[in-house]
C-alpha cells in the first residue's frame, strides 16, 4: 500500500493498493476507503485501475490529523482492512477549495472567496492529439475563462466526425471512413457497428482525462464534466441502465476528489431518446450517494428545460429557448428556480452555417453584460470557420475572435462588486439593465449600481438618489475596454455619454 504522508487541504490523497486480477476486477470486487479526522468522516469507494492496482481518492476538508482504513473484497484478505494514517496542512496560495453555492443566485470557493464565472464550452478539447491539446492549455492560461465545459465520451458532430485519441470502453469503434458532411447525422450509435465491452473500461482513456483535470485545477479553472451526451456513433449514448450506473459509479470514484471538478449530468438530456426522466434521476441520486464532496450538480437542455426545483440540482445550466432572446430571461429564471443562473449556451461567437453559431463577438458579450446584470452567468463558445475545420467549441486550440478579451475586462468588473453577487434592479427605465449588491436588502439607497445601456446610445443619463448621499461615477466603455473617472455627484446629477452602444455607468456610495 501507498499514499502520502502529508496533503493540502482540498486536495487529493490516494491510497494505492495490490489487489486481485482474475475474473473482471472492474465489476468483481469492491474497495472502500473511510476517512477520520477531527471535523469529519468520510467514505469513499475506490476503482480498479490495471495491472492488479485498486485505488481510493479522498479530498479533506480540514486541516489536521486523519486516520483511514482500506477494506472491500478486492485482495484476498478481505477481511483483514488495511489502515494508515496522514496529516493535512494548510492550502497554498490559489487553492481555495471547491466552489459553492453562496447567497442563494451565486457562487464562492470554500474558503468564502467570491466565484464569478466565465466559462467557455469547449466539448471534446482533450479527445485532440498532444499538440492541440498543448495550444488549448496554452490558450486557457493566457486567457480568462475559469469554467470549461467538456465530455467524458467522444463527441460525433458537424466539423467534429474525426475519431478521438481514445474511447471510454475496451473494444473496437465502427469504421469512420464512410462518414462525410451529408451522411454523418444517419449514424446514431444503434446500428451494431461497434464492438464494446461494457463492463471493462479503457484505462488510458480516464487517466488522461484526469491529467487534464488536475492541469485545470492547477490553473484555478474548473472543469465542468458532461458525463453523457446524444452526439454519438459508438453506442455509448444507448447503453442499458445497467452500464450506465457502472460507467457513473466508476466516474464518480476517478474524478470526485478534484477540487475543481462540476458534474453535468448531460448536454441537452432532451435529445436522448434512449433515457426518461426516470434515468436522469436515477444518475442524479448515484451522484448525492457517491460523491461525499457535493459538488455542484446540473443538467443541461437543447429545447426542454429540465426541473431546475429538483432537489438534487444545486445550479441552472441552460440553453436558450429564442432565437433572439437569451440572458433577457436570466431574471425570470431566478424567480421561477431560485437557483444561480448559468446560461451556458447563449449561442456561440463565430460564422458557421447554424443559427446557434453565428453571432458577432459584439453580441457575445452584450449577452454576457446583460446576464451579469440579470443576477446571473454566462456561457462562452466560438464557431469560427478555419482551414483546418477545427473550432474552439469542439477542439479547442487557439481563439479566432474579439469577445474573449472583453469578457475578461467584465470579469474584472464583477470581482470589484460589494460581497458575492449582483441582482436585478427593480427601475422605471426599460431602456438599461441595473444590477445593485445581492446582499443588500430593501434598501432606499444601495451602496453600489452598475447601469447597462446594452445596444442602446443614450446621449446623457440624470440620477436622483437623495439629497445628501455620495457617489463616484464611472463611465465603462465595455467594447473598448475603458473605464472613464467622472467624480463624485449627490442629489440631482446628469451624467453625459456618447451617444454609442454597449456603454454602462458605474456608482460606488462614498463615506
Amino acid at each position: 500500500m501507498t499514499f502520502r504522508s502529508e496533503v493540502e487541504k482540498w486536495c487529493i490523497q490516494e491510497v494505492t493498493a495490490a489487489g486481485r486480477t482474475d475474473g473482471n476486477p472492474f465489476t468483481d470486487y469492491t474497495i472502500k476507503g473511510i476517512f477520520s479526522g477531527k471535523n469529519e468522516t468520510v467514505s469513499v469507494h475506490g476503482f480498479y485501475d490495471g495491472d492488479g492496482i485498486y485505488k481510493v481518492r479522498f479530498m479533506p476538508s480540514f486541516e489536521g490529523h486523519y486516520k483511514f482504513t482500506i477494506e472491500g473484497t478486492f485482495c484476498e484478505n478481505a477481511g483483514d482492512p488495511i489502515s494508515g494514517e496522514f496529516d493535512v496542512i494548510a492550502p497554498e496560495h490559489g487553492n481555495h477549495g471547491p466552489v459553492r453555492v453562496a447567497n442563494k443566485y451565486h457562487f464562492a470557493y470554500e474558503d468564502d472567496t467570491p466565484y464569478y464565472s466565465v466559462g467557455t464550452t469547449c466539448y471534446v478539447w482533450e479527445l485532440q492529439s498532444d499538440d492541440m491539446i498543448e495550444r488549448t492549455f496554452k490558450t486557457l492560461r493566457e486567457g480568462v475563462f475559469n469554467k470549461i465545459r467538456f465530455c467524458i465520451f467522444p463527441k460525433h458532430y458537424a466539423y467534429n466526425l474525426g475519431e478521438p485519441r481514445s474511447y471510454p470502453y475496451v473494444g473496437t469503434p465502427m469504421d469512420s471512413s464512410i462518414l462525410n458532411d451529408e451522411n454523418f447525422g444517419q449514424y446514431t450509435g444503434r446500428e451494431g457497428d461497434n464492438n464494446w465491452d461494457f463492463s471493462r473500461f479503457n484505462l488510458e482513456h480516464f487517466r488522461h482525462i484526469e491529467r487534464c483535470i488536475g492541469r485545470l485545477s492547477d490553473m484555478g479553472i474548473e472543469a465542468d464534466l458532461i458525463v453523457m451526451h446524444p452526439y454519438d456513433r459508438w453506442g455509448f449514448a444507448w447503453m442499458k441502465p445497467g452500464d450506465d450506473d457502472l460507467y457513473w459509479n466508476y466516474v464518480i470514484a476517478r474524478f470526485a476528489a478534484y477540487r475543481n471538478v462540476w458534474w453535468s449530468l448531460a448536454n441537452e438530456y432532451d435529445l436522448m431518446g434512449g433515457k426518461t426522466l426516470g434515468d436522469w434521476e436515477r444518475n442524479a441520486g448515484i451522484i448525492c450517494s457517491e460523491d461525499p464532496y457535493n459538488h455542484l450538480r446540473s443538467i443541461h437542455n437543447c429545447k426542454l428545460m429540465y426541473d431546475y426545483t429538483r432537489p438534487w440540482v444545486t445550479h441552472c445550466s441552460i440553453q436558450r429557448q429564442d432565437l433572439y432572446k437569451s440572458a433577457e430571461l436570466v431574471d425570470e429564471y431566478r424567480v421561477r428556480y431560485g437557483k444561480p443562473v448559468v446560461m451556458d449556451e447563449m449561442a456561440y461567437e463565430g460564422d458557421i452555417q447554424y443559427g446557434w453559431g453565428n453571432i458577432t463577438a459584439q453580441e457575445m458579450v452584450r449577452r454576457f453584460w446583460e446576464a451579469s446584470c440579470r443576477g446571473g452567468y454566462a456561457g462562452h463558445g466560438e464557431t469560427y470557420l478555419s482551414a483546418d475545420n477545427k473550432l474552439w467549441w469542439s477542439h479547442g486550440g487557439v481563439l479566432h475572435g474579439e469577445s474573449a478579451e472583453r469578457l475578461k475586462f467584465l470579469h474584472g468588473i464583477l470581482a470589484k462588486t460589494p460581497g458575492i453577487g449582483l441582482k436585478p434592479y427593480n427601475k422605471e427605465r426599460s431602456d438599461e439593465v441595473v444590477a445593485v449588491p445581492e446582499e443588500e436588502q430593501f434598501c432606499d439607497v444601495y451602496s453600489y449600481y452598475l447601469c447597462y445601456y446594452t445596444f442602446m446610445q443614450p446621449r446623457f443619463r440624470d440620477f436622483y438618489f437623495d439629497d445628501r448621499t455620495k457617489f463616484h461615477v464611472n463611465v465603462i466603455d465595455t467594447w473598448n475596454m475603458t473605464v472613464e473617472d467622472r467624480g463624485t455627484y449627490y442629489g440631482h446629477f446628469r451624467i453625459a455619454l456618447p451617444g454609442k452602444q454597449y456603454m454602462a455607468v458605474q456608482l460606488i456610495k462614498t463615506e
